[in-house]
């Protein structure tokens, strides 16, 4: 497998097919580049790394019960590390900080890479979105992965307005990465 320097990668479907498959799309789209992207439209320039794990239905719908309590799987999960945004956009469009988050910003000593969490997709759920949608599994992918950076560094889809701004973030990295932009 290709070696992603912002990345700390996982695939674990149930089969090496999948499993290869993913692989390849993974290598054709280039996640590090969306990653940069994503960050850079919304003027995080430091460097970061997270985790993606690519996983089935089976696996994801038991971190969204666990930890949204919704006993069913879903398309991407993520799990930041800091306790409060890391991005200036209106509050509305972001997730609030934790009660218990010290006042100080999330903080990374220097020479270090800032590790913003972790990012769930599921494999399975992506295929069939993308089928619905009538676009590729890369379109798919790629909008996902940055909706889950999205989700790492501050933005919430629960408001009418964060979904908004999500939306068009990532429509722009579709664009971006030579993809066509559609509607969520």
């Amino acid at each position: 497998m290709q070696e992603h320097p912002l990345i700390e990668l996982y695939v674990t479907l149930s089969d090496e097919q999948q499993n290869a498959q993913v692989e390849q799309i993974l290598s054709a789209i280039n996640p590090d580049r969306i990653i940069e992207l994503t960050l850079q439209a919304v003027n995080l320039t430091q460097e970061f790394m997270l985790t993606l794990l690519i996983t089935d239905d089976d696996g994801i719908r038991e971190m969204n019960k666990q930890y949204r309590e919704q006993d069913k799987p879903t398309d991407v999960l993520s799990f930041p590390l800091a306790e409060r945004p890391l991005v200036d956009a209106p509050a509305d469009q972001l997730w609030p900080p934790q009660e218990d988050a010290a006042d100080t910003p999330f903080v990374t000593a220097p020479g270090m890479v800032t590790n913003l969490g972790d990012i769930m997709i599921s494999w399975p759920t992506l295929l069939h979105q993308a089928i619905d949608a009538g676009h590729t599994q890369q379109a798919e992918l790629i909008y996902l992965l940055s909706h889950g950076v999205l989700h790492l560094v501050g933005y919430d889809d629960h408001t009418e307005a964060g979904y908004q701004a999500m939306v068009a973030i990532q429509q722009s990295i579709l664009r971006a990465m030579g993809q066509k932009a559609y509607k969520a």
